[in-house]
């Protein structure tokens, strides 16, 4: 008995949505992008990390990090990591959604997810990963004058890739993928510079 080969193929891919696959496992992430509403503007919240963490040292990012099994899914992964790291409890947390996932290349897979913190809010920073909490108006993001688009050649062949930073913000600053993910939510408000 011979097996029809495109006949058992077209069965297995009738009605199949196609996904990519990469040529490497990325290691899946989550965090949080919070808003805050202070003084009747909408910031976003961000942290600075310390010189001690394993990854990205000194660097600006939103509250999060790795998936864990014990994770229920990128949401819960991001308010878990948010409590850990900036202690906002997760019943706390207004959860609006999630935004595209985005790949970097330090190989992890980030869902973004997007919440609203109540304000004021007691932050308690974890001394060890977190050395400082600050705010970035929304308005101030969306103004052109204050980001800067770069290129950087590929890893492994194929067109250049852009680089994001933004102008220092109280002496901080903003690139890389939380830029990234800043800029994909200011997109989806209708105001990317």
């Amino acid at each position: 008995m011979t097996i029809d080969i495109p006949d058992q193929l077209e069965a297995k891919l009738r009605g199949r949505t196609p996904g990519i696959s990469a040529e490497w496992s990325a290691r899946p992430a989550a965090v949080l992008v919070p808003l805050v509403l202070d003084g009747g503007h909408w910031q976003l919240l961000f942290t600075r990390r310390t010189e001690n963490v394993e990854t990205h040292r000194g660097q600006v990012s939103f509250p999060g990090g790795r998936v864990e099994a014990g994770d229920a899914d990128p949401v819960a992964a991001a308010l878990r990591e948010t409590q850990e790291e900036i202690g906002v409890r997760t019943e706390d947390v207004r959860v609006l959604g999630r935004m595209d996932s985005l790949l970097t290349v330090t190989q992890y897979l980030i869902t973004p997810v997007v919440g609203v913190l109540p304000w004021p809010y007691p932050l308690r920073p974890d001394p060890v990963e977190v050395a400082g909490v600050f705010q970035i108006p929304l308005d101030w993001l969306a103004d052109p004058t204050h980001l800067e688009r770069r290129t950087r050649p590929a890893i492994a062949g194929g067109p250049e890739v852009p680089v994001y930073r933004y102008a220092p913000y109280q002496g901080n600053v903003l690139w890389g993928a939380s830029a990234r993910i800043t800029l994909d939510l200011l997109d989806l408000l209708g105001r990317r510079p």
